[in-house]
């Protein structure tokens, strides 16, 4: 039963899987053999992954009138609401087949979030700090604290993972965006606190960290003009897809791995800040300033 990895023929239930990485991890985890309940604030585009992941279901079959079972399903949710992550847990239960107490959810993939930044501390509205908070960051409070007593009591008898998609943000504290760096900076500490508390339970955590990956954050996110400029050029400029950062997260799971650092960049930064943070604070300031006017 152990030797068996998580995300093979799981029963996942990821959030803001109507796009992007979210979407992404939908789609391996059914190439897995799994079963996933896409969660979306967007019905439509949970639901377009749903399509999405049954015409690849049917590709796959060589057979696209041949009837089969379903791999996937829709789902609205606004993970800034905890009474909405908590009817996703019941509904994901009734589908899989589980209950609150012998939970059939291997796998939680908490990835929803949204961009924001731009605009110096004390110019970013109170407006804005809020909403950033209430998605990136209680969004995976809410996750977590919904999700882990399930998983937590399953562990016992298979082994079972929590994904929490954090960023390079949650401790590069690049300049202009503040709220967002600081619900990265939490998400990752919820990450690291999780994983001590899952230790010896059989429920391996994941925290995901990337620098830019080909999404589309910046579309729905509240950035400046300009930062939203430099984003999308830095994101077609890493040439890096949400598929390959998926596989390597998954993989990373499977084996009890903590951190994932998927991109050169985020790993030096990641060294950088912790041999020389005094150094790196005033480098990060200057590189943000010389990459906006060479973008």
């Amino acid at each position: 039963m152990f030797g068996k990895k998580i995300t093979k023929g799981a029963n996942a239930v990821v959030t803001g899987a109507g796009s992007g990485i979210g979407r992404a991890f939908a789609l391996e985890i059914v190439r897995r053999g799994g079963r996933v309940v896409c969660a979306d604030i967007s019905l439509e585009r949970a639901q377009e992954t749903v399509e999405m992941i049954m015409d690849q279901v049917a590709g796959k079959l060589k057979n696209p009138d041949l009837v089969f079972v379903a791999q996937a399903w829709a789902v609205k949710c606004d993970v800034s609401k905890l009474k909405d992550v908590e009817a996703l847990a019941l509904q994901a239960e009734e589908i899989f087949g589980g209950t609150e107490d012998n939970t059939a959810i291997d796998l939680v993939v908490n990835n929803a979030g949204v961009g924001a930044g731009g605009k110096p501390i004390g110019e970013t509205t109170i407006e804005d700090w809020k909403w950033t908070i209430g998605v990136n960051l209680w969004g995976v409070i809410h996750g977590c604290h919904v999700f882990a007593p399930r998983l937590r009591k399953k562990g016992a008898v298979r082994k079972c993972g929590i994904i929490n998609v954090a960023s390079t943000a949650s401790f590069a504290a690049a300049p202009l965006m503040s709220a967002y760096n600081v619900t990265k900076a939490g998400a990752l500490a919820l990450t690291e606190t999780l994983a001590s508390e899952m230790a010896g339970t059989g429920v391996n955590v994941t925290a995901l960290c990337p620098t830019f990956v080909k999404t589309n954050i910046t579309k729905d996110g509240r950035i400046d003009p300009a930062s939203n400029q430099l984003a999308n050029k830095l994101m077609e400029w890493t040439g890096v897809s949400a598929d390959g950062v998926v596989k390597e997260t998954l993989n990373a799971l499977d084996k009890g791995q903590l951190y994932v650092l998927p991109q050169l960049d985020a790993r030096m930064i990641w060294r950088m800040k912790r041999l020389m943070p005094r150094s790196y604070t005033r480098g990060a300031g200057l590189l943000a300033r010389v990459a906006a006017k060479a973008f």
